[in-house]
């Protein structure tokens, strides 16, 4: 990672979460066309951005450029806090579904409750005959795609 790719503010300085300023980014630096470039977003605490287009127009490269995972050419990048990604690959472990929820946290019942009905996860565990303690299997075999 480029060390100085994202500058990371302490939360609360900042009612702006996420902000790039005229962002020139490139895979491989050496190109005379960069992956992206004249990138300018603000993000304000609390908001909910969705990235949205076709397939290859640059939605997982912009949100590298966030994250610092892409050489950034020019520009700024300023994270107010802290940031989080998920994605687009799921990350299982071979055992049940609940432990794939914790993920190696100890159990906290309201919080499980929580992340199962924010996840819709509520109808899909009824489906199952030993419900969140159904093994999954490796790489997830024993679920469907959108699970």
């Amino acid at each position: 990672l480029q060390e100085d790719a994202t500058i990371i503010l302490s939360q609360g300085i900042s009612e702006t979460s996420v902000e790039i300023k005229d962002g020139c980014f490139s895979w491989d630096p050496s190109l005379v066309r960069p992956t992206l470039f004249g990138i300018h977003l603000k993000v304000k605490r609390g908001m909910r951005v969705a990235v949205c287009g076709v397939v290859g127009s640059g939605k997982s490269s912009f949100l590298s450029c966030i994250l610092g995972e892409i050489p950034k050419i020019s520009g700024e990048v300023r994270i107010c806090g802290s940031a989080a990604y998920v994605s687009q690959s799921a990350w299982i472990q071979s055992g049940n579904i609940e432990e794939n929820i914790l993920f190696g946290s100890p159990m906290d019942k309201p919080k499980y409750k929580n992340v199962i009905h924010a996840c819709s996860l509520k109808r899909d565990l009824e489906l199952f005959s030993h419900g969140d303690q159904t093994i999954i299997g490796d790489r997830g075999i024993n679920l469907s795609g959108g699970q």
